[in-house]
């Protein structure tokens, strides 16, 4: 039988109440589809699944052969893709994002302020005034900003922003009190205190520093954190993302996810890193790996340095716009080492954050050590952005196996200020995904969400075109280093799959996998490039269910 769109919802809501011997397999035809099978791309115009499985993906000819009845849906020609994942975010944090004051792309400190203020004027019940985004690089003069300039405008409430990279904070007087943060305040190991020409706190904290105002602010409750998580699940079925790999989940939010997958409350799949921040890791991984359909966990995310934007990524040569600093290493030779024998001693692959060249190399040197049965081949492990590499690191990952994990998008966001930071030499192995691929690595992409915003087509137009959604510059910033759409689809769907150990599941629509895909307003593969990031997701479907519909 065929049926129109408005009542696919319907149809699928008596089918949920049915018993499974008497549903009915699913075919949707008349579609511009597209999957993987093995590397190779291949197009369809009929899905057909049954409950949460593909049975196959071809001609409708060739797939009403397979059934004799099924529901049929008229996907109008719109383009069907495997459903998208995010191999780098930050679930809690997207969460809590909408839920304080976004200052994402405000192009100046005035304005920053100025929506902070009116934040805190329509949550007069808040105890703290708290948010996200702000970035300096885009204000006029470029400087970190101070606690003067929040002094005068909040006073009376502490207020902490973090950057944009989520490696810096800025905190009002208020704020700096509560902490106990003075002029006799010592920097912490892997942290810095930015300080005014009197020794006195500007207000700006960078990476471990941050930690020591973090502590004396309200941890949520169990509530709000499911609350958050709520929130980022339905943000980013929206936004046509099945999968996600949350990038280091401490003890609480690790018990939410178990809790929260125990009561199928879970909609779309989560690969969650274990922090090891953690006090609790150990415990964790003891309690082993954990292997639902809609939860997986069995990775750690270790830290090695901090982030571009604020200096803290470890250069191996200073920094061109900060000739005595070399930026900061928040895990030592030594204590990476012991965190990787512990992590590999349960077979937990080692996920670690590295963006400084000396920082990627410092990651590479520890993975190559360790013994082949904990081998990044066999563990699969990751460096997490590998933003910018030494040239002559950058064959080493093919050859050692490492997966990299990397954003698209953080290239078009950081290309006004990454030659300032690094020089136009060391950008010759910066954000080089075209020679990482070349040399045979796999690239997982994500967005590092809520750093970035989380839409996955942001970050294929930014890997295919090397531009901003300005579409600039015009030629692609270091254009040689650009993915095919192809590419760029591939690091989205069954390279993060295969990162996540989910390859055999997800990725691609073959015979025998999980009917996660997505529809789409418009063929990838035939516009123009630079019209990438303008695509809308019209639905989104987890495990053969219709979980979002524009």
């Amino acid at each position: 039988m065929v049926i129109t769109m408005k009542k696919v919802l319907f149809l699928l809501a008596l089918q949920l109440f049915s018993l499974s011997t008497f549903a009915l397999p699913t075919l949707i035809h008349n579609v511009n589809g597209y999957t993987f099978e093995g590397n190779e791309l291949k197009r369809f115009d009929s899905l057909l699944f049954e409950d949460d499985t593909v049975i196959a993906a071809g001609s409708k000819e060739d797939l009403a052969k397979l059934v004799s009845f099924s529901v049929q849906i008229d996907g109008q020609g719109k383009t069907l893709l495997p459903g998208l994942a995010d191999a780098h975010g930050h679930l809690v944090n997207l969460g809590l994002s909408l839920m304080r004051v976004d200052v994402r792309d405000i192009e100046s400190q005035s304005e920053t302020i100025a929506k902070v203020v009116e934040y805190a004027q329509n949550n007069p019940e808040l105890r703290w005034i708290q948010g996200r985004g702000w970035n300096q690089v885009l204000w006029l003069n470029q400087e970190f900003p101070d606690k003067y300039s929040l002094d005068v405008a909040i006073e009376d409430r502490p207020v902490w922003l973090v950057r944009i990279d989520g490696h810096a904070g800025w905190a009002n007087s208020k704020a700096l009190e509560l902490a106990g943060i003075d002029k006799n305040t010592r920097d912490p190991d892997g942290g810095k205190i930015i300080r005014n020409a009197e020794g006195e706190p500007t207000g700006i904290l960078v990476d471990r520093a941050m930690e020591l105002l973090t502590a004396k602010i309200p941890t949520i409750n169990k509530m709000e954190r499911q609350t958050a998580l709520e929130l980022a699940f339905d943000h980013l079925l929206a936004l046509g993302i099945t999968s996600v790999h949350d990038a280091g989940v401490d003890y609480e939010t690790y018990r939410q996810l178990m809790d929260m997958t125990n009561k199928k409350q879970i909609p779309l799949r989560v690969y969650a890193m274990l922090s090891a921040d953690d006090a609790n890791l150990e415990g964790m991984l003891r309690f082993g790996k954990v292997d639902e359909p809609f939860l997986k966990i069995q990775s750690v995310k270790v830290y090695s340095d901090g982030a571009l934007g604020s200096r803290g990524a470890a250069l191996l040569e200073p920094y061109s716009d900060e000739p005595d600093s070399k930026g900061l290493l928040l895990t030592d030779n030594k204590k990476l080492a012991n965190l990787l024998k512990t992590i590999t001693k349960y077979d937990f692959q080692a996920n670690v954050h590295a963006i400084g060249d000396a920082a990627n190399r410092l990651v590479l040197d520890s993975f190559e050590k360790l013994p082949k049965n904990k081998s990044t081949k066999v563990l699969r492990h990751r460096i997490e952005h590998a933003q910018v590499l030494d040239v002559e690191d950058l064959s080493r990952l093919a050859e050692l196996s490492v997966i990299a994990s990397m954003q698209p998008i953080h290239a078009t966001s950081d290309m006004n200020m990454a030659g300032d930071r690094v020089g136009n030499e060391r950008l010759a192995g910066a954000y080089a995904w075209r020679t990482l691929l070349d040399h045979g690595a796999i690239i997982a992409a994500g967005s590092d969400f809520p750093v970035e915003l989380a839409n996955p087509f942001l970050g294929i137009h930014a890997a295919v075109t090397r531009q901003n959604t300005n579409n600039e510059p015009p030629e692609g910033w270091i254009a040689d280093q650009a993915l095919t759409n192809k590419e760029a689809l591939k690091a989205f769907t069954i390279d993060a799959a295969f990162a996540a150990f989910w390859e055999s599941k997800i990725g691609s629509l073959e015979a025998g996998k999980k009917a996660d895909f997505i529809i789409v307003d418009q063929d990838i593969f035939e516009i123009e490039a630079t019209k990438i990031h303008q695509t809308q997701v019209l639905e989104t479907w987890v495990n053969g269910r219709l979980l979002f519909n524009k």
